[in-house]
């Protein structure tokens, strides 16, 4: 058995006014002298910071960290050498780092010693 809804008629798009609160009916005009206005600003004026001034001079470097088996993306200070922002953060670096580790050792043949008898 189907089951089916058909719409009945064409819909009617019903027209929404905003109410109109008494407070605005009886509301003052207010007159600004013109410094003291505010006015809308052409959207088609681009706003430009000043190229060398409150714009640190950044560089971007791409490093592998053998030990963490990853690539590391950096931000740096071309003034002072310093990291701004890295990815992934040191943190999860060193992590990765002794987990790595803990994998190679796992894998790697054990050495016999001078002292051990193959039996």
């Amino acid at each position: 058995m189907d089951f089916n809804i058909k719409p009945v008629g064409a819909p009617v798009a019903t027209p929404v006014a905003p109410p109109v609160s008494e407070a605005a009916n009886h509301a003052v005009a207010t007159v600004l002298p013109s410094p003291k206005s505010v006015t809308v600003v052409d959207a088609s004026v681009h706003v430009r910071p000043d190229s060398g001034f409150m714009t640190p001079t950044v560089s971007h470097q791409v490093v592998i960290d053998r030990a963490a088996a990853s690539i590391v993306y950096q931000v740096v200070d071309e003034k002072t050498s310093l990291v701004v922002r890295q990815f992934p953060e040191e943190a999860i670096l060193r992590r990765r780092a002794y987990f790595n580790s803990l994998d190679m050792s796992k894998d790697a043949p054990t050495r016999m010693l001078a002292t051990d008898r193959k039996i």
